[in-house]
């Protein structure tokens, strides 16, 4: 129903922005890092995601389309809802939040309020299997990418590899990720973490 909400920033409270848009104000729920990023009386402009329980309407914001696309992916999680999904994105940005999820870091997600060890499992467990089954249908990457020191990696392992699963979980293609790719100095020693943030700056430039 609603893809984004752009107009003033009337409010800002713990996990609620209030955007007033022509002169409506649509109180959005969203996460802390969506809240630090947002003045009120500035323009900003919140990707939507419209919850329709039999007890509530829920319309989530979220600043970056990757943050929203991480709420949907944790929704999809059995056991997961809205407020334990805001509690794990207030606690991370995306990009260190997909790291987590591809490298099965439950500990990392048990630093959000709420989240156990047996969920935090079951979220590296549901969407990295998830994951795996999106690559299976998609076309292989030809010719591997070249590292500066000389070595190849593609996308079975690695920080590359995994630098291109984290970029699925936040929504984009695999063809999209490897494109992304294409020109970084990825040496030998390289962090996911250091590419993620370099693939993003990338992708958010285009």
């Amino acid at each position: 129903m609603f893809y984004y909400l752009e107009g003033t920033v009337a409010l800002v409270e713990q996990e609620l922005a209030v955007i007033d848009c022509g002169g409506v104000g649509y109180a959005c729920r969203t996460s802390q890092n969506t809240c630090a990023a947002l003045k009120t009386g500035k323009h900003a402009r919140l990707y939507t995601y419209l919850s329709v329980r039999e007890s509530a309407v829920d319309l989530y914001g979220f600043a970056e389309q990757e943050e929203l696309n991480c709420f949907k992916l944790l929704l999809g999680v059995s056991g997961v809802g809205p407020k334990a999904a805001l509690a794990i994105l207030s606690s991370a940005p995306p990009s260190q939040l997909a790291l987590s999820i591809i490298t099965g870091d439950v500990k990392f997600l048990t630093r959000a309020p709420g989240i156990g060890k047996k969920i935090a499992q079951r979220i590296c467990l549901e969407l990295k299997d998830k994951l795996s089954k999106e690559q299976e249908n998609l076309p292989a990457a030809g010719g591997g990418l070249l590292m500066t020191g000389g070595a190849q990696n593609g996308t079975d392992g690695g920080a590359v590899g995994e630098t291109i699963s984290a970029l699925m979980v936040l929504g984009y293609s695999q063809a999209e990720a490897m494109k992304a790719l294409e020109g970084l100095p990825v040496e030998a020693d390289v962090s996911a973490e250091d590419l993620i943030r370099a693939c993003l700056k990338k992708l958010a430039a285009q």
